[in-house]
């Protein structure tokens, strides 16, 4: 197992592509910049801030915890 951090990066790259949305439209879209969303999907971040994993959930559709889940 991965970590918490890493299922929430991988989540988000798949859940970004089931959506057919590019970066640059994620970041527009949830207001986070999208060099922040490159981060998080290429090599991840020491520590999210909930706010910004809020507004990524939020412009996704999901609920927060689905950012989380490895499966």
């Amino acid at each position: 197992m991965w970590g918490w951090w890493s299922a929430m990066r991988s989540r988000i790259g798949d859940l970004r592509e089931r959506r057919g949305m590019s970066q640059r439209r994620l970041a527009r879209e949830s207001g986070v910049s999208d060099c922040v969303l490159s981060k998080w999907e290429r090599i991840g971040l020491e520590r999210a801030q909930l706010g910004l994993v809020v507004r990524v959930a939020r412009a996704l559709g999901v609920p927060v915890e689905d950012l989380y889940s490895d499966e």
